[in-house]
């Protein structure tokens, strides 16, 4: 294990302790004790500012929310009575793909909703922030008809991120295939990540959470929690994926994340782009880097919930910084890099859903100039409810899923924008 990551992982130890004094000591038969390391005095003193510690204070600053855009947009409804509709993806042959968080997958052909959901998707745990996730067709879906889903599997006392694949019919999945599943199994329905992205040589990708009441775990390099994963389209492990030790959990890519809710590959500059969630405040926005930690919970420019730190660090050797957060949080969810011709001046930036009732709901613009962000913009303010997913269509639109108002009602929709 590298040394710095080393040193990563033991101060994880330090916030588990926080972490059990805050949440009354909650343990889990299905999670494995926290991080072995060293004296808490000593991985303090370690972390102390001045050796990669950072400024506290960081945490409550509070960003001005990016201006509103100028650009004209067209907003059309393509599917509506969706119930809370997670993810989109659009096949070869003209059709559009789109999960339900409740378990369904749905195909909309010719611009109509198909009122029967497709058959044969695997048992999904559908509870809280747990659900179907991503869909996702291999490179190769014009030949071979095989589709990847992300979804949350078990029961609310044993569960765990999975990613299947099948082949598509047209109107069913068939041959299902469970090609990974997060270990260990966790008894809360929090933080499950569930993003799937292609990247090069047919590596594909998943991020998975940290599971929320078991933070220090995204330090466990024994778990997949807090975690990047790249496995081989079967589910078996790359060859030159990065050693977090012997004893490591398969597939880590990266670690140190919190709840990853957005994955793109950016075929353009050959980099994998991600954002995730971060507590009260301090969302991020990340290039991943194979091996890389990117330092949660032990760095964070966010705060708990209840108003009390984290961690008292934004920084310290050995994470890598994020290269944008958010505070006040946005609650990003989906993540597409422009690659079309109808945005003509967006091409390369980065697009994100903002779920945030208090930063303002939102889809942003991500300004991406010399591979880093240059700037930012809103658009679609005035959207109501919850922007769950962003994609960018063959046809060059920008397709969303908007969430809905509530898990027990089909008024989630489908919409395709296009510039006025």
């Amino acid at each position: 294990m590298p040394r710095q990551l080393r040193s990563l992982f033991f101060a994880g130890a330090v916030v588990a302790i926080a972490a059990a004094c805050s949440q009354g000591g909650e343990t889990s038969a299905q999670t494995p004790a926290g991080p072995a390391g060293e004296d808490a005095m000593n991985a303090a003193e370690r972390l102390a500012p001045g050796g990669g510690g950072g400024d506290a204070a960081m945490q409550k600053t509070q960003a001005e929310p990016a201006p509103e855009g100028a650009l004209a947009l067209n907003v059309e409804t393509v599917a509506e009575n969706l119930l809370v509709p997670w993810a989109i993806a659009f096949l070869p042959s003209g059709e559009i793909l789109v999960t339900e968080q409740e378990g369904r997958l749905r195909i909309i052909e010719d611009g109509v909703l198909r009122a029967a959901p497709i058959d044969g998707v695997p048992a999904v745990h559908a509870e809280r922030q747990a659900g179907l996730y991503d869909v996702l067709p291999h490179p190769d879906y014009a030949t071979n008809k095989v589709l990847y889903l992300a979804y949350a599997a078990g029961d609310a006392k044993s569960n765990a991120t999975r990613v299947a694949r099948a082949t598509f019919d047209g109107s069913a999945l068939n041959d299902l295939d469970v090609i990974f599943e997060a270990i260990p199994l966790k008894d809360t329905s929090h933080h499950f990540g569930g993003r799937l992205a292609w990247g090069p040589d047919g590596h594909l990708f998943l991020t998975v959470g940290e599971g929320s009441r078991y933070k220090e775990k995204a330090q466990d390099f024994k778990t997949s929690f807090g975690a990047v994963i790249r496995i081989n389209e079967d589910g078996t492990l790359p060859d030159d994926n990065p050693d977090f030790g012997p004893d490591a959990a398969p597939g880590l890519y990266t670690k140190g994340h919190r709840n990853p809710q957005g994955l793109a590959w950016d075929a353009a500059r050959g980099v994998l782009w991600s954002h995730e969630h971060g507590p009260r405040g301090g969302d991020e926005l990340n290039i991943i880097v194979p091996g890389a930690n990117y330092g949660w919970p032990a760095a964070s420019f966010g705060i708990d919930y209840s108003g009390a730190l984290i961690t008292p660090f934004t920084e310290f050797e050995g994470a890598k910084a994020p290269l944008k957060y958010w505070t006040p949080s946005i609650a990003p969810s989906g993540l597409a890099v422009y690659d079309g011709d109808l945005f003509a001046d967006w091409k390369g930036d980065l697009l994100v859903g903002a779920m945030s009732p208090t930063a303002g709901r939102a889809l942003h613009r991500v300004i991406i100039e010399n591979g880093v962000p240059a700037g930012e913009e809103r658009y679609l303010t005035d959207l109501e409810p919850r922007i769950r997913d962003v994609r960018v269509g063959p046809d060059g639109a920008i397709y969303i899923a908007m969430e809905g108002s509530s898990r027990g009602d089909p008024d989630g929709k489908i919409l395709r924008v296009t510039p006025q």
